[in-house]
């Protein structure tokens, strides 16, 4: 996806996060700040987890298959570059406390062995 229509997805969640916030608070009249703010933070933790995920998944380090040699990634213990191995699935968890998945080209290292899934 370009980044046009990463703006565009990302404009999408960013106002599903302001319609469901005031829907959520016309629903809580009587919520607590700290209610609003959970409420606040659970919706806004979705949209950095999508951007996140959205944006590492957009990076050269997602797909290096095929890519020149001084492009591709370096072995993080012997600096050798690393041979693409196809493609993993990595979950991760944003500091909100979000799930988020990336598929993106792991590699091993022709010199030491190590298995490598780059990060960026």
């Amino acid at each position: 996806m370009g980044s046009k229509g990463l703006e565009e997805s990302w404009r999408g969640l960013s106002e599903e996060v302001i319609t469901g916030m005031a829907e959520w608070r016309s629903q809580h009249p009587k919520a607590t700040w700290n209610e609003i703010e959970a409420a606040l933070d659970e919706r806004l933790g979705r949209l950095r987890a999508k951007m996140l995920q959205d944006a590492a998944l957009a990076s050269t380090a997602a797909s290096w298959e095929g890519v020149e040699e001084w492009e591709r990634p370096k072995c993080p213990r012997c600096n050798a570059v690393l041979v693409a191995r196809g493609k993993k699935k990595r979950g991760l968890q944003t500091h909100g406390g979000q799930e988020v998945e990336l598929e993106r080209s792991y590699g091993v290292c022709p010199a030491c062995g190590a298995e490598v899934f780059p990060p960026g």
